[in-house]
């Protein structure tokens, strides 16, 4: 399409390089726009961190979309914890802490707590709704989920969690999605 015949044809470069058609009626010009959608980038990563902590302060399951040392991950996650626990129910379920937005939620004995950039953009709302749907992922698999079962499965903990979030993007909310590739490990496995 960058040959001056395509040009003739009306055909062209959109953004980004991709084909385009020119003018009226072609189904093209929207397969660009689409293409583009698909291609480019997100702006950012949404999500810095999810940790899953009880009510004793003690991390169960911790995971870094950003690269932190080890001494920079054990401050961070006591000072947000102990600030985390010492909120009362009554006040709101956002923080704003270092260069992070905060947003936790506590279900049974366990906190959910999620970190995001100080950005106007960030959803709070969105996040919590992201993790209840992590929680009742975590039910649905486990069968209502406790600390224990986090604990002595950590690495299907994990598993729904990589397939719910890829580099700090949520890409998949979608509970029997998500549970499909375990059902699969569970069945060749067996």
């Amino acid at each position: 399409f960058g040959s001056s015949a395509g040009r003739r044809a009306g055909f062209g470069r959109g953004e980004g390089g991709f084909p385009v058609a020119r003018g009226g009626g072609c189904g093209l010009a929207r397969l660009g726009r689409s293409l583009r959608a698909i291609a480019r980038p997100p702006l950012f990563r949404m999500i810095k961190f999810i940790l899953m902590v009880n009510k004793q302060g003690q991390t169960r399951l911790a995971q870094y979309y950003d690269p932190l040392t080890v001494r920079e991950r054990v401050t961070l996650e006591g000072e947000l914890i102990r600030k985390c626990l010492s909120r009362s129910e009554s006040q709101c379920s956002f923080v704003e802490y270092r260069q992070y937005r905060v947003v936790y939620r506590r279900y049974a004995s366990l906190y959910f707590i999620v970190g995001t950039d100080n950005d106007e953009d960030v959803n709070e709302l969105a996040l919590l709704e992201f993790i209840h749907t992590l929680v009742e992922t975590l039910d649905k698999y486990f069968e209502n989920v406790c600390e224990l079962d986090i604990m002595f499965n950590l690495e299907k903990a994990h598993i729904i969690l990589d397939e719910m979030v890829l580099d700090g993007c949520i890409v998949d909310t979608n509970k029997a999605a998500v549970l499909n590739p375990l059902y699969l490990l569970e069945k060749h496995s067996s």
